[in-house]
């Protein structure tokens, strides 16, 4: 049996799409293990193929980034594999150099524009670093894959690679009902759920939304993540005296969001346009919210757009000011279209993970 070692930056708790593409391997019978690195809040973790978390000194900067790659360089080295699967570009160098080293099959799934993310915009410097590194490495790559084909064709006409694409979408299962059992949050009968589920970090449009529930009455905003921004939204909340409309529930693991989601009556991806990197982005959860028979409102970029226009569950920002943004929301809530489940039928029967692993499939057999 063949052995794929595939590599991550996170602590693999809540990377949906790694542990689709690890389950999808386990299907094809490869034998899988998932290398990521342990945070001192990293929860205990049970999966049907075999992990390892490495426990760093450093965890933010550069040095993070120094060390992780240089511990996984020897992590891989001394273990036995066949194929080599890097997820991004922080974890590439160490892998291509072991595929070098020992001859071994390489496969890199890069999860977003990683050189064009507003963190990396914004500091030139540290920006030119990585796209050094992303120039050396990726023109010599054969197995490669992204989240979507704007990604995919830049990658390709910059670099003359062959991108192929899987998306990042649920498993497609038979629907269950909406409950509004929660014991984290309470929700009247007469009150709409809108909810953000991701990462709390510059550019989501955060701020805009916190700034639009001032405007929307009967509607509780639920936010679902972590991340740079987290405390800054919520002193923000809290000056603004919102604390009734908007709760922050903190990282949920993926099946705790599969029972939040469904309660949602509105599912928010409303991005801002800050470099290559989100205007290209097409977020999972918005496919969550889709398989949970929630509306979803997006931003104006052409990834997210083209979802909305190819299978009407929901609608684009027409104008992105607070009261403008309420009335579109309230006027969304009203639509039955978008509460019929069967308005959702054909997106999720076209968005599934299954139709996607056979992408993942061809590139590994």
């Amino acid at each position: 049996m063949q052995k794929v070692i595939v590599s991550v930056t996170n602590d693999l708790n809540t990377d949906q799409r790694v542990h689709k593409v690890c389950t999808s391997l386990l299907k094809m019978n490869f034998e899988v293990l998932l290398v990521g690195r342990k945070l001192p809040n990293s929860l205990p973790l049970k999966r049907n193929y075999q992990t390892h978390r490495i426990k760093l000194f450093f965890n933010i900067g550069f040095l993070f980034y120094a060390e992780y790659n240089f511990r996984l360089f020897f992590y891989l080295l001394f273990k036995k594999k066949h194929i080599l699967l890097s997820n991004d570009l922080d974890t590439l160098l160490a892998n291509y150099l072991v595929s070098n080293v020992q001859n071994k099959k390489l496969v890199y799934d890069s999860h977003e524009l990683f050189t064009e993310v507003p963190e990396l915009v914004n500091r030139p410097k540290t920006q030119k670093i990585w796209l050094k590194l992303e120039k050396w490495i990726l023109p010599k790559l054969k197995n490669t894959y992204t989240v979507c084909q704007s990604i995919a064709n830049y990658y390709n006409k910059r670099y003359q690679t062959n991108f192929k694409v899987v998306r990042n979408v649920p498993v497609y299962v038979k629907d269950t009902p909406k409950t509004h059992d929660n014991s984290e949050f309470r929700i009247q009968n007469s009150e709409f759920l809108i909810i953000y589920q991701g990462a709390l970090n510059i550019g989501r449009g955060l701020e805009l939304m916190i700034d639009t529930m001032a405007y929307l009455d009967h509607c509780k905003l639920i936010i679902v993540g972590d991340g740079d921004i987290s405390e800054q939204l919520k002193i923000l909340v809290k000056e603004k005296k919102l604390a009734a409309k908007v709760v922050f529930l903190g990282r949920k693991t993926p099946s705790e969001l599969k029972q939040i989601t469904p309660m949602a009556n509105l599912g928010i991806s409303i991005e801002e346009d800050l470099g290559l990197n989100y205007r290209y982005a097409l977020p999972n959860k918005i496919f969550d919210y889709i398989h949970a028979n929630v509306a979803v409102l997006v931003s104006n970029l052409p990834e997210m757009k083209q979802i909305i226009l190819d299978y009407h569950i929901g609608e684009v920002i027409k104008k992105r000011t607070p009261q403008a943004i309420a009335n579109q929301i309230e006027l969304i809530l009203k639509n039955t279209h978008f509460k019929d489940v069967n308005s959702f039928a054909s997106a999720k029967l076209d968005l599934q993970w299954q139709s996607e692993e056979k992408v993942l499939q061809s590139i590994f057999r």
